[in-house]
């Protein structure tokens, strides 16, 4: 099963054409600095539109888009990545800003940053590897319908309910000759992105498109909605500011949840954007790095007056597509966009959307599991159904909430298979004991069905229960078999209890004098509270 989800996410990787590329020296830098300055053409818009949702100035969107995407570049846990300004974000800090300022927002974005860099300093970034296949699946599946969902905002009429960043529903639909232009130039940039690669790799596929695309609009002055009908991002460099909120109890009660909830979404988006670059590129590791990484870009975007983020998938998929394997890409990217802030906002203001659109659709093709469909009715079924929830809560809600719905359903399912799997042999011994023989794992999913396989009232005066073939996991399964002991104690019947670890023993208490030491006892350790307040905790 798992081998057939990894070929499911095997097939949707080598579809976008993500080899990694041999060249060093000055084609590698002109391969990195190419794919840099793709992301930061496809980051514009994105940063605005967020920026809108949350109900703060483009600017604020730009310069978290610049300040993060940089510091993650330099310090961050994989190179390819790319972090920016996100829609997941965006959504939890509207109603903060709605309610109590922009202030507050740059507030909670610092504090949100320590949280982070505490997360990074515990290695909690470890528990990533939770996250089963199934989830990964069902999670790049609703990524890419999340992002086909937020380009259809570019086919409303310009300043029809800021048709880029939200009220989508309320505005104005293209309809008629410009509907028609926009869709045409979205397909020539599909084009040239799909074509461009079996003829030449001299420059990414993406910038291709967006610059044929571009040409085409400017030069013949089609009126088609362009990068500037969003709003204008011509500004300054970033200064310090310390967010003027009191520092009070009061405004750290106010913060507080928003940090939480923003660091968590923040840290889940970009671990899983890790783990999808390392299958890209080989690698491993790095996920306690890229919490700090994320967290020290979010302080000091906060102090600079940015909306915060966390890695950007989208963006990151262009990043690799286009051949980057380095930081050097990443650092191209955020230097370019604070270069479009400060000298070139006219000119990248004339980019028709029509061609960051078409960059965009690629994406959605090159990110979509489409071997999922063929899987669905090959897998176990609980794994099948784990990929579409995870894929329609991602939709409906938001890409953190699904992953931590697909694990909880994910390990229920392991803990409801695994409690099925308790098992005994009774066979009788010549000298006229019982003997129950116990395999399968005794934990807290178990304990009932564990207690139904013994029956007191008919055995002999001697029962023997062998753990050879068990393993005994937590304080419900030590508790399971002190209320065997009892039962049989209180009928005078002799119990014993072997191939118990050595830790089982320290931690019965009622039914430890029952436990017969042998040379060939196990030595795993049991998951209790007392284990892990005594240190015991961390076996095989």
């Amino acid at each position: 099963m798992t081998r057939i989800l990894l070929a499911a996410m095997g097939e949707r990787l080598s579809s976008s054409d993500l080899s990694l590329p041999r060249a060093l020296g000055v084609d590698r830098l002109r391969i990195e600095i190419l794919a840099g300055l793709t992301v930061a053409l496809a980051l514009v818009p994105e940063a605005v539109a967020f920026a809108f949702v949350a109900g703060v100035h483009p600017l604020v969107g730009l310069y978290a888009a610049f300040i993060v995407g940089l510091i993650t570049a330099l310090i961050g846990g994989r190179p390819g990545m790319i972090s920016g300004a996100t829609g997941a974000l965006a959504v939890v800090m509207v109603s903060l800003v709605a309610e109590h300022g922009v202030e507050y927002l740059f507030a909670a974005v610092v504090l949100m940053g320590v949280i982070q860099i505490a997360a990074g300093l515990f290695r909690l970034g470890k528990f990533i590897r939770l996250v089963p296949h199934p989830v990964m699946l069902g999670f790049v599946n609703g990524l890419a319908i999340v992002i086909f969902l937020a380009q259809l905002g570019q086919f409303q009429v310009p300043g029809s309910a800021e048709h880029a960043g939200h009220g989508m529903a309320n505005g104005e639909w293209l309809s008629g000759a410009p509907l028609y232009t926009m869709l045409a130039l979205v397909a020539l940039t599909m084009g040239v992105i799909w074509l461009l690669p079996r003829l030449t790799r001299a420059i990414p596929a993406p910038l291709a498109g967006i610059a044929i695309t571009a040409a085409i609009v400017i030069g013949f002055g089609l009126d088609v909605p362009r990068v500037g009908d969003m709003a204008s991002i011509e500004g300054v460099l970033p200064a310090f500011h310390i967010p003027a909120v009191p520092l009070t109890l009061e405004t750290l009660q106010i913060i507080l949840p928003y940090a939480l909830i923003l660091a968590a979404i923040g840290l889940i988006e970009s671990l899983l954007t890790l783990n999808l670059v390392g299958e890209i590129t080989g690698e491993r590791g790095g996920a306690s790095k890229e919490c700090v990484a994320q967290g020290v870009a979010n302080t000091v975007t906060g102090v600079f007056g940015g909306m915060g983020g966390c890695a950007m998938i989208g963006q990151s998929m262009i990043n690799v597509s286009a051949g980057a394997r380095t930081r050097i890409a990443g650092v191209a990217a955020a230097l370019f966009l604070l270069c479009f802030i400060l000298f070139a906002a006219p000119a990248i203001e004339q980019i028709p959307l029509a061609a960051l659109v078409g960059v965009m659709f690629m994406v959605v093709i090159g990110t979509f599991a489409w071997n999922s469909l063929k899987i669905l009715f090959k897998v176990p079924r609980i794994d099948a159904f784990v990929i579409v929830l995870v894929t329609v809560v991602t939709v409906l809600t938001d890409l953190a909430t699904a992953v931590v719905v697909g694990v909880i359903v994910s390990a229920l399912a392991y803990a409801w298979q695994n409690a099925t799997r308790i098992r005994a042999v009774a066979y009788e011994t010549p000298e006229g004991a019982r003997v129950y023989k116990v395999s399968g794992p005794l934990f807290f999913g178990s304990a009932e069905a564990f207690d139904e396989l013994f029956a007191p009232d008919s055995d002999p005066a001697r029962v023997v229960v062998d753990f050879a073939e068990s393993r005994v996991a937590d304080q419900s399964a030590l508790q399971a078999i002190e209320k065997l002991a009892g039962r049989y104690e209180a009928l005078g019947k002799r119990l014993e209890l072997r191939h118990l670890s050595r830790d089982c023993h320290r931690l019965l208490t009622r039914a430890g004098h029952l436990v017969v030491d042998s040379d060939d006892d196990p030595d795993y350790q049991v998951a209790t509270d007392y284990s892990v307040r005594t240190g015991i905790l961390g076996g095989h």
